[in-house]
């Protein structure tokens, strides 16, 4: 355990219930993904979001948190593993800086699960996971938030839209591009065919369960809870986060509407989310109206992106990781070079912050995606990363698990 000079009592209880509320958004991403999804592989989602979150604390213990934020070296911390006694006075213990570390460690690695729903191998999806944990996410991490050469640039990402969000995103991508689509998602023709979840209501929870923990993703990356600044920071990052989220669903629920003609529950599910994901860069940052313009904005792109994906690009994401995770991710991270009160484009701030989180964002993609992609081609090129298609047909539960969710 490091040596803390000045400890103080309340910004490590707020710290620690932030990184409670993070953890709890491990269950609304469970909820998510197994109610969209069809109830012969809800054992197997489930399964592998435990996996997610029991691999993320081992492996960014052992050696992801020094990776990340040992150091202050341009592209990647110094290697100490099972050390966590670098990080200095911050005000919090290093355990609770640990924590709530890892619970974002997590989140970018379950963000993953999604987009390869329904037809991984669960073996795989461990090595997956614990690549993720342990390089992926940790360097460019150490870039951004570890002292690394984004930070020094002046980057801005103060919870997470470009770190984990779109770092998460753009390896489902990869992986949904490798894997290719489930049986019977297109006909010979290439018109994509609708396989709808198997429970709204649980999806729905989850994104309720998501809303409610990201009061401690963004509110809680303050760190700080003591004294008049902090506690303004705090309310107003809680006001811009539920602003953007609020403001994404109901752009979704007016396009979907449009085009449509009815207001599609589950797109407006991921609207929700969208905002809330776009927001995560700049809640600090923007004005209240600002966060609503970038949730509609994202909610809107989102609707989009999804339709782009399925029917033009033929990638089939069973939940809308990408468009979700990955788009808006992206989005959020450049329009918070726009809408920044402080330096944003918008508010006369010049090109240079801009042009930082446009090249930060550009980097973080590329890194996850090109990784990701190589690590998921070795993989399927050695030992295969699709399941038989007998064991899609009748289901993952019973062939990877051996048991069922429902009997």
């Amino acid at each position: 355990m490091g040596t803390i000079l000045t400890i103080n009592s309340l910004d490590t209880v707020w710290v620690l219930l932030a990184a409670m509320l993070v953890f709890f958004m491990q269950p609304g991403f469970a909820m998510v993904e197994a109610g969209f999804t069809r109830s012969k592989n809800t054992a197997n989602i489930l399964m592998k979001n435990f996996v997610d979150f029991m691999v993320g604390t081992v492996l960014f213990w052992f050696i992801g948190y020094s990776i990340m934020h040992n150091g202050d070296a341009g592209f990647i911390g110094k290697i100490s593993p099972f050390n966590i006694s670098f990080r200095g006075d911050e005000g919090i213990p290093e355990e609770a800086w640990l924590i709530f570390q890892t619970v974002f460690c997590a989140t970018a690695a379950t963000i993953v699960s999604g987009g390869m729903a329904e037809r991984t191998k669960f073996g795989v999806y461990v090595l997956i996971s614990i690549l993720i944990s342990a390089v992926i996410y940790p360097i460019e991490g150490h870039w951004a938030w570890g002292g690394g050469w984004l930070s020094k640039l002046g980057f801005h990402d103060f919870a997470g839209s470009a770190v984990v969000h779109a770092c998460g995103g753009s390896i489902a991508l990869a992986g949904a591009m490798i894997l290719g689509p489930r049986i019977g998602k297109y006909t010979k023709t290439g018109k994509s065919v609708a396989i709808p979840g198997h429970n709204l209501t649980l999806g729905a929870l989850g994104v309720f369960i998501l809303w409610f923990g990201w009061f401690g993703f963004n509110p809680g990356s303050q760190l700080a809870a003591d004294g008049p600044e902090n506690a303004t920071a705090i309310s107003h990052v809680f006001v811009t986060t539920n602003m953007a989220a609020a403001c994404g669903g109901i752009a979704a629920m007016l396009l979907t509407w449009f085009l449509y003609k009815k207001p599609s529950l589950s797109l407006v599910c991921n609207g929700i989310l969208a905002g809330l994901v776009g927001i995560t860069a700049g809640c600090d940052l923007v004005s209240v109206g600002g966060s609503a313009v970038i949730g509609m904005v994202c909610g809107a792109a989102m609707v989009g992106a999804v339709a782009f994906f399925d029917k033009v690009c033929h990638i089939d994401d069973p939940v809308g990781a990408v468009s979700v995770h990955g788009v808006c991710g992206i989005l959020g991270t450049i329009m918070t070079g726009l809408f920044a009160v402080d330096g944003g484009l918008f508010y006369g701030g010049g090109w240079s912050f801009f042009g930082i989180e446009c090249l930060g964002i550009l980097c973080i993609v590329a890194w996850s995606f090109a990784l990701g992609y190589i690590i998921f081609k070795v993989l399927d090129k050695t030992i295969g990363i699709r399941v038989e298609p007998r064991v899609e047909e009748e289901g993952l539960d019973i062939y990877e698990h051996g048991e069922t969710a429902y009997n």
